[in-house]
């Protein structure tokens, strides 16, 4: 792992302080969506924006990339960024906001891109699975670290817009300097959802919960924490525990899940995350019983999706990658637009309980359709299952198809057949 730091930390630095700023620019309007009065279900179109904008630029950020170059996307996404981030506070108003966070998604996206890009091709096939961990990790510390930054400064003031966008200006320092020629990009066609469906039913259904649950931690606890009344300190703890937990328990619940049948996994895991959610409506706890459930949430939701995707992995021939990971993170985005404006509706009409119900019934329901689908296929051995890897949902279909493929280079089966009963 240090020749991996050594080779990239250029790259992962300026992903580190890119990170930093996406992180505190959703908690931060979600916060200031409060102060200003904003109603609930207008700042869940607000949150949801940023996935269709990240959507869209997984669509055609690479067609622009392969025009221009890597360093021009990357420069000009970039600078864009940082000026949306300054921009938010001139104007307080949600329908202003909602453009800028689908501008924004798009940007963050390319920037995604073209950094997985540089950071694939400059791995060599020995160093690129640590490589590849390494960067899933950054982006989730760089996440954590965001929150501590909130408490600099006034959300009702403009230092806190303009703190991210400084960072996401410095970013591009160590990234440009480092930048090499990345890859050519070629059209990547999605599988259908029907052949996507049918090589993993549980990997589809489950993608699309877990990009809808994963989407409202990101983006809605922030406006929740505002509407009971959190304080920016205590929300800023709120969403960095989601988030700690995640980077905590990806790699001991992956390694578990490469030596059982991982259906079985999510079973437990949906289980145990949607009576977190079912305990905290009941028990109404205090900040610090808030706290505690979402390290446990966002330490069930990261790895279940991980664990879906190594689950799809496992029925997949390495020539379906590209067309997989395309189709598969398309799923996750349709989720994860989704589930902001359900919660938000729901927040409206039964109140800020609505943030916890959605998730508790999106889990439950996963639960009851991975335990269906266990008596309709039988189980993988070890053996023919490949390996867990760490992924996040902001993850692209380039990085996702590299991870895939590293994962199946390390799975000593030499086939993956599964027989449907």
């Amino acid at each position: 792992m240090s020749s991996v730091l050594r080779s990239t930390w250029p790259l992962l630095l300026g992903m580190l302080l890119l990170m930093v700023g996406n992180g505190m620019q959703g908690t931060l309007l979600g916060i200031r969506g409060g102060i200003e009065g904003i109603p609930t279900f207008r700042m869940s179109v607000v949150m949801s924006s940023y996935f269709g904008g990240f959507l869209l630029g997984s669509l055609f950020v690479p067609g622009i990339i392969k025009n221009v170059g890597h360093v021009r996307v990357f420069a000009a996404l970039g600078s864009l960024i940082s000026a949306i981030l300054v921009l938010y506070a001139i104007e307080p108003n949600w329908i202003f906001w909602s453009v800028l966070r689908f501008l924004i998604g798009f940007c963050f996206c390319g920037v995604y891109i073209t950094a997985e890009s540089w950071l694939n091709e400059g791995a060599s096939n020995e160093s690129r699975g640590r490589a590849l961990a390494a960067y899933m990790i950054v982006q989730l510390l760089g996440i954590v670290v965001a929150q501590a930054l909130l408490n600099t400064g006034d959300p009702a003031g403009y230092l806190l817009f303009i703190i991210p966008s400084v960072l996401v200006s410095l970013s591009f320092t160590p990234i440009l300097l480092s930048a090499k020629p990345g890859p050519q990009f070629e059209t990547i066609k999605r599988m259908s959802f029907g052949e996507l469906y049918q090589a993993s039913p549980l990997g589809c259904v489950g993608i699309f919960v877990m990009g809808s649950v994963l989407s409202v931690v990101s983006g809605m606890s922030a406006v929740w924490g505002a509407q009971i009344g959190l304080s920016v300190a205590e929300i800023s703890v709120f969403v960095a525990a989601a988030y700690a937990g995640g980077l905590a328990l990806q790699y001991p619940l992956g390694w578990v899940s490469d030596r059982f049948d991982r259906r079985r996994m999510v079973f437990l895991l949906g289980a145990f995350g949607a009576a977190v959610t079912f305990l905290v409506v009941l028990l109404q706890p205090g900040t610090m019983g808030l706290v505690i459930a979402a390290a446990l949430m966002g330490g069930v939701a990261n790895p279940i999706y991980g664990i879906l995707l190594a689950y799809t992995n496992d029925f997949l021939d390495p020539s379906d990658m590209a067309s997989a990971s395309a189709g598969l993170l398309f799923i996750n985005g349709i989720g994860s637009i989704g589930g902001p404006l359900i919660t938000g509706w729901l927040m409206g009409q039964i109140g800020s309980d609505g943030y916890w119900i959605y998730m508790g019934v999106m889990l439950s329901g996963l639960t009851v359709y991975s335990a269906w689908r266990m008596t309709r296929r039988r189980a993988l051995t070890p053996d023919e299952q490949a390996s867990y890897a760490v992924v996040t949902p902001s993850t692209t279909p380039l990085a996702l198809e590299a991870i895939m493929d590293e994962a199946q280079s390390d799975d000593p089966a030499e086939t993956r057949e599964a027989s449907e009963i």
